[in-house]
């Protein structure tokens, strides 16, 4: 069930061509144009790209080299069998050509391991744009309320205006009848004045909340909008439901993976203690001509087929202190979330406290409102007749005032912690 405040807060904008702005239309554009959410999506591009097997080195990796050189050499030979070779700038061509293949047969399960990991980095870095998703909901919305806060505050004193002019006129009429003294139409004036200014201050606040609601959506600051909305609150939240859906919340999955990242660290650094086992196949082509010497021409080719054995024996230590390393970062990635869940559990309480305690004051709160209402209705009546003073009346606006403005941040501190408790649970959506 919602819970609509009675009010309608608008606002008039003497621009003509403003343009009206719902929240749904808020949240598109937020999202559209938050830098953040660009940011976080080429992320996620990155994460996918390297995402594959080829770059944990499970894939074969096939090269081919060229070379074709040529020099001019002198030469200087003498035979076993007396013969002389010698001859200066002869010219020489040597060319060398391979094509290899290889694959990695084993080592220890390190690409196994490197595999998963880029698994959770492509995970986890989905998850980091879905908190920044949530975030920049969640700030277009608060933003967006607190706009038709603002302009509650502004409805409520257009009220109180059109009380102090009619309790003017009354003034200036029974001034006109000798049943009034200049004290009341000075107050009166001065009440009026007073209401006037505190309109526009008001005014100025407003058009600063949706310059900051301008800013959040990525939009020109000096661009005209029209806000008309209530605030409505959902009542259905549960504290125990909140609480359990903090496992699906992204920063606590994001840190989750996170551990799990650290933990195949472990493996990949223990994996490089093993030994690394490689098979590779190719084809080769060498050819050497040369003008002078014993040797003019040389030309070999054919397959060739290999086996690599790497057995690390001992390298300093290197590797087993790598690998305590990596141990000490993934207890130190599970502290962090756990860190992550008390504070996000101790939020949630706190928020649901201010959530339920503003509920309950708010129902008591538009039943003040309503009887401020009509109290200053009653009192402006008994003031027309002479039966109430001009403090009475003036009380009674202030009453209605404060009850106004009490009514609306009610709502507004309410909503706040309503959009708060989706934020952390992952249920805001469009």
């Amino acid at each position: 069930m919602k819970y609509a405040v009675l009010i309608l807060f608008t606002l008039t904008l003497t621009n003509a061509q403003a343009q009206r702005l719902t929240l749904e239309n808020a949240i598109d554009i937020a999202l559209k144009n938050s830098l953040d959410i660009q940011l976080s999506k080429n992320n996620v591009t990155i994460a996918q790209l390297n995402n594959s097997v080829g770059m944990a080195g499970g894939l074969p990796v096939i090269g081919a080299t060229a070379v074709d050189n040529y020099s001019f050499i002198g030469v200087n030979q003498k035979l076993n069998t007396g013969e002389v070779i010698k001859r200066t700038g002869a010219n020489a061509n040597n060319v060398n050509a391979n094509l290899t293949a290889g694959i990695l047969l084993y080592n220890g399960n390190r690409a196994r391991s490197t595999k998963r990991r880029l698994d959770e980095l492509e995970l986890r870095s989905k998850d980091e744009l879905n908190s920044e998703v949530q975030n920049i909901m969640a700030a277009a919305m608060t933003a967006y309320f607190d706009i038709v806060r603002q302009q509650g505050y502004i409805k409520t004193i257009d009220v109180a205006i059109e009380v102090a002019k009619k309790k003017l006129n009354i003034v200036k009429t029974q001034q006109s009848v000798g049943l009034a003294n200049n004290a009341d139409l000075f107050q009166s004036q001065v009440d009026l004045n007073n209401l006037e200014q505190s309109r526009v201050s008001q005014q100025l606040i407003v058009d600063q909340a949706k310059a900051e609601l301008l800013r959040l959506l990525t939009l020109n600051a000096d661009s005209t909008i029209n806000v008309e909305d209530t605030i409505q609150v959902d009542r259905t939240l549960a504290l125990e439901a909140t609480l359990n859906r903090l496992t699906a919340n992204a920063d606590i999955l994001a840190a989750d993976k996170q551990v799990r990242i650290n933990q195949l660290i472990i493996k990949e650094t223990a994996a490089q203690r093993y030994p690394t086992v490689k098979a590779s196949t190719g084809y080769s082509y060498t050819q050497n001509n040369a003008l002078a010497g014993q040797l003019l021409l040389n030309k070999s080719y054919g397959p060739v087929v290999g086996l690599s054995l790497n057995i690390p024996i001992y390298n300093g230590n290197v590797y087993k202190r790598q690998q305590k390393i990596a141990e000490v970062n993934a207890e130190i990635a599970s502290v962090q979330k756990d860190i992550l869940m008390r504070d996000y559990s101790a939020n949630v309480v706190k928020t649901y406290k201010a959530y339920s305690a503003t509920l309950q004051q708010l129902d008591n709160q538009q039943k003040n409102y309503d009887l401020a209402k009509e109290l200053l209705d009653l009192v402006l009546q008994r003031f027309q007749l002479r039966q109430a003073t001009i403090i009475d009346l003036s009380q009674a606006q202030q009453s209605f005032v404060t009850a106004g403005f009490t009514l609306i941040n009610y709502s507004f501190v309410a909503k706040s912690a309503e959009i708060e408790l989706k934020r952390v649970s992952n249920l805001l959506a469009l």
